[in-house]
């Protein structure tokens, strides 16, 4: 894969992170609009504008899976080395990180701080408890269940079970023609519906009941479609920028409008259900789709920045990326209470806070993996 591509990558990478980043600093705004949870006073304004930056940034997930996917199929090593060196990498810092979230309230007790401050910290704590037998019950849990204080952590198991299929799909990828691939993306597109039928058509559709949720579109569902499609999107499409533009602005458009509107319209009914607030925003959804294949196709046109600083920060982001996911969640409040003080527009303070959660968590993994060299990847990754 030559030097340009991989630049392009990095600036889907950077526009990935500030998506993500700006996901979870709406946490604290959401929090408090959508279930009143965490305690804090939300200007209505806020509530508004963290509606329309959560519809925006669903990209952040598909994104970072569509980069997997261009970066890795077909998979160059045999099965037992990608699981060594990939999973490997992902695991332990997963494991020390997670534990350190879990036992972060109990820390807070130690201090003496009041209770209250695990939602200020941990907008969608599930419980205020500050006891150590509840942290160690969620650690001795982590291999196959994550708590809200770590609510970031599901994308890892996520993750890990990419890296267990990637192998197994790539021997199809690496013989399959481009049009065969069309074929299954197309295939993976139609089951993006789902959600929908299910909760307006028939909860029980295409051979799904009580006794069996493994229905027609089961074995084309899923993240492994974001895989695919990012694969395919870097090996085959080299259209210009007014191409890409001309195609992804209008997709773009209807992706964030079906996102948003849809968002509004459960949130106006009464007693709705968790699953059915997140019904709009679930990542494997059509308009979320066309969103993630809209900024791919876009950045995708950026300039390839070779040398100079900008390469060697992006380069850096790489380097630190996973890191950044891994601690960054400890900085979320900080965000809200930086972009609170400075009194900035509403539209303003979201993106803000992502920045700040950004500038905090990006030097600290740089240094520490400068530090620790080598063994910064129990950590870091």
């Amino acid at each position: 894969m030559n030097t340009p591509r991989h630049t392009q990558l990095d600036v889907i990478r950077l526009f990935a992170f500030f998506t993500l980043l700006a996901c979870h600093a709406s946490d604290p705004f959401m929090a408090a609009a959508t279930y009143g949870k965490s305690g804090l006073e939300v200007d209505p304004s806020l509530a508004v504008w963290a509606a329309r930056w959560g519809s925006f940034v669903r990209v952040c997930v598909p994104l970072f899976v569509m980069l997997t996917g261009a970066l890795l199929l077909p998979v160059k090593q045999d099965m037992g080395t990608f699981y060594t060196r990939r999973i490997s990498r992902v695991a332990w810092p997963f494991l020390i990180w997670s534990s350190l979230y879990y036992l972060t309230p109990w820390v807070t007790g130690l201090l003496g701080f009041d209770k209250h401050v695990i939602y200020d910290l941990f907008a969608w704590a599930e419980s205020d408890s500050q006891s150590l037998s509840d942290a160690l019950g969620l650690i001795v849990r982590i291999p196959y269940h994550f708590s809200f204080l770590a609510c970031h952590m599901w994308y890892i198991y996520l993750l890990i079970g990419l890296y267990l299929y990637m192998p197994i799909f790539s021997a199809w990828v690496e013989k399959a023609t481009r049009k065969q691939k069309e074929a299954v993306l197309c295939i993976w597109f139609a089951s993006t519906f789902l959600p929908y039928f299910h909760e307006y058509v028939a909860k029980y559709a295409f051979g799904t009941c009580e006794w069996n949720g493994f229905g027609l579109f089961y074995y084309f569902a899923g993240f492994n479609g974001y895989l695919l499609l990012g694969h395919y999107l870097h090996t085959y499409i080299r259209w210009s920028g007014v191409k890409s533009m001309s195609v992804g602005i209008p997709l773009l458009v209807i992706g964030f409008f079906v996102s948003l509107t849809g968002y509004q319209y459960i949130l106006s009914l009464e007693n709705c259900t968790p699953e059915q607030v997140e019904l709009f925003w679930m990542y494997c959804t059509p308009n979320v789709v066309l969103m993630s294949l809209a900024w791919f196709l876009m950045l995708q046109c950026v300039k390839p920045v070779e040398e100079g600083t900008t390469a060697k920060v992006l380069a850096n982001l790489t380097t630190c990326g996973f890191g950044i996911y891994m601690i960054h969640y400890f900085f979320v409040h900080l965000g809200y209470v930086t972009s609170n003080a400075l009194m900035l527009p509403a539209a303003l303070q979201i993106p803000v806070s992502a920045l700040t959660i950004l500038t905090v968590s990006w030097p600290i993994v740089a240094v520490m993996k400068r530090i620790m060299g080598k063994g910064s990847v129990c950590l870091f990754g």
